[in-house]
């Protein structure tokens, strides 16, 4: 018994440790958040109780496996003690049975002991007075082993009594014993099943908010991107970025961080397939490359129906007719790029009727206007008569973009002649893309630097400080948003010199001026990986997605990165 209180003991040293840290009350209704500092804050802060939760709940469960475990042998080991003690019982009770008898035959003996003892003294005064010696000794050892055996029998029955005595007394012991240790055991087991299963509601918990201040996130990047005239269309006639490399905003050195690309990059890259078509590829070579994993059909009824919102009932043909995503002169003698557009649109509208019964007439869907666009367009609907991109026996989501800066994101490939690119140079001159006016720009401007998106080196520095100061107290995040605007969260924004002032009294080394920046990128999947700074304070390397974000919160007026590739330039 002793070796199972060391087992439940060894179960009740674990503990669940669970312990996370209190989140901010604001973290809980997404809504309320108005910036995007706020809830990359929320975000990292919830991120840690998960990562935490999901590491503390991984070890309860493997332990609480282990422990089940144990248990089980435990219970079997405790089923094997209640058979023990119900064969002990009824020796026990056999054993009763016969001591009533046992003590019938212990008073006799006793008796009959006594008796002899005292016969025993006569005896041996008689042999000694006997005058017949031989005769006299053989009766008096004969009443000696008669004694002797009577003391024997005593002894036994003595010992038979108290021995069963123990045996009750040790099996009352068990009893209790074993009693509390299955008490003991499926308290522990239903605890642990318990604490087990607390965790992880919470962690679902802490998995819906992340994924509610996400969706939150976006909607605030979306906002803010909006005043950019970011472009999905090729047809379009926003402009949206410029490249500034020749541009002098009135200071020097200067800074720029330019993004490949608009921020779509799935699919059809609609500049990228005028490239192709350039390049002498056909129709059904550049939907290949941009859809590789749906089927051509050809015969595709052309009867089917799409519902316009706003505008009424068309057949699948007279719709595609009035699209107007791509340039009509982008023909250079022949139709490559206007039909893989065309079969593009077609699977489009096709697909957005089963999912949704309807499609809208902007570029979150399709460019609709009332009337045809006629020309070349209107020759490559009809070249391509019946032609639907098929997801197996559906008509497939065909996203596509303007402008993918390279690299098609959605299946991880260069976009462009040759193998992949050695650097940003052989990218700028291999891309197929890469006469698009958003091919490689920076988004956002400021009147009074000529219109540019050229930074200072201590705006630069600013920047990197703000990252290195939130990465060290990520609670003062509310005061790093723009200085050149109002503070989102209602307080008062740090400026450059509060920033370096605070980031000293926690240990760091601010930056007054950068002058020198350097990227790294991964030149199979087309994003940026780190981003280096070198200056005043020496060196310091971030992780691009990080730098991306805190750039968008801190740079001044509306400049942004907009794509996870990017590049950095200095005049």
């Amino acid at each position: 018994m002793k070796r199972f209180f060391l087992f439940l003991v060894c179960f009740l040293v674990i503990i669940f440790n669970l312990k996370v840290n209190a989140i901010d009350s604001s973290c809980n209704n997404p809504n309320s958040l108005n910036s995007n500092d706020d809830i990359e804050r929320c975000k990292n802060e919830i991120q840690k109780d998960l990562d935490a939760m999901s590491k503390a709940n991984n070890t309860n469960e493997n332990t609480l496996n282990e422990l089940n475990k144990k248990i089980n042998n435990l219970k079997d080991r405790i089923a094997v003690l209640e058979q023990e003690i119900t064969k002990k019982e009824k020796e026990i009770k056999q054993g009763e049975e016969a001591l009533d008898y046992q003590k019938t035959l212990l008073n006799e003996r006793v008796k009959k002991y006594y008796k002899n003892l005292n016969n025993s003294s006569l005896s041996l005064m008689n042999v000694l007075l006997s005058e017949n010696l031989s005769v006299s000794l053989r009766s008096f050892f004969y009443q000696k082993s008669m004694m002797d055996e009577d003391k024997k029998t005593i002894i036994k029955i003595v010992s038979y009594i108290k021995n069963l005595e123990e045996k009750k007394t040790n099996l009352a012991n068990e009893k209790n014993q074993l009693a509390g240790i299955k008490k003991e055991v499926d308290k522990q087991s239903e605890f642990l099943a318990g604490e087990v299963a607390k965790a992880r509601k919470y962690i679902n918990e802490l998995s819906t908010k992340i994924a509610q201040l996400s969706q939150r996130q976006q909607d605030l990047i979306a906002q803010r991107q909006a005043s950019l005239n970011i472009p999905r269309s090729a047809g379009t006639s926003l402009r949206g970025c410029t490249d500034d490399r020749g541009v002098d905003p009135g200071f020097s050195p200067r800074f720029a961080f330019f993004t490949y690309g608009a921020p779509h990059r799935n699919g059809l890259n609609q500049y990228g397939a005028w490239g192709r078509a350039k390049a002498g590829q056909n129709e059904e070579t550049i939907l290949k490359e941009y859809y590789p994993n749906f089927s051509l059909k050809k015969d595709y009824d052309a009867n089917a129906q799409v519902n316009v919102e706003g505008q009424g009932t068309f057949s699948i043909d007279d719709y595609v007719k009035r699209i107007y995503e791509v340039p009509d002169s982008w023909t250079d003698n022949n139709l490559a790029v206007l039909k893989a557009q065309a079969v593009a649109a077609r699977s489009y509208a096709l697909n957005s009727m089963n999912r949704k019964g309807s499609i809208c007439t902007t570029e979150a869907c399709q460019v609709f206007k009332p009337e045809p666009k006629g020309g070349n367009w209107e020759q490559a609907v009809n070249a391509t008569k019946g032609w639907v991109l098929m997801d197996g026996d559906k008509p497939a989501f065909t996203e596509y973009a303007s402008t993918h800066g390279g690299y098609i994101l959605n299946l991880g490939k260069f976009d462009g002649s040759g193998g992949n690119p050695g650097n940003f140079n052989e990218l700028n001159e291999r891309a197929y893309d890469k006469e698009s006016p958003w091919f490689y720009c920076d988004w956002g401007s400021r009147s009074e630097y000529n219109k540019t998106a050229w930074l200072k080196p201590n705006e630069v520095a600013d920047i990197v400080n703000i990252i290195m100061l939130a990465k060290r107290d990520n609670s003062i995040s509310e005061h790093l948003y723009q200085v050149d605007k109002s503070n989102p969260a209602g307080t008062d924004t740090w400026g450059f010199d509060k920033v370096k002032e605070e980031l000293k009294n926690k240990g760091g080394s601010p930056f007054s001026s950068i002058s020198d920046v350097s990227v790294d990128w991964d030149k199979g999947s087309g994003k940026t990986t780190r981003i280096t700074f070198n200056g005043d304070a020496g060196s310091q390397s971030f992780d691009a997605g990080e730098f991306k974000n805190w750039f968008n919160v801190r740079a001044p007026a509306n400049i942004q990165i907009i794509g996870p590739l990017y590049n950095a330039e200095k005049r």
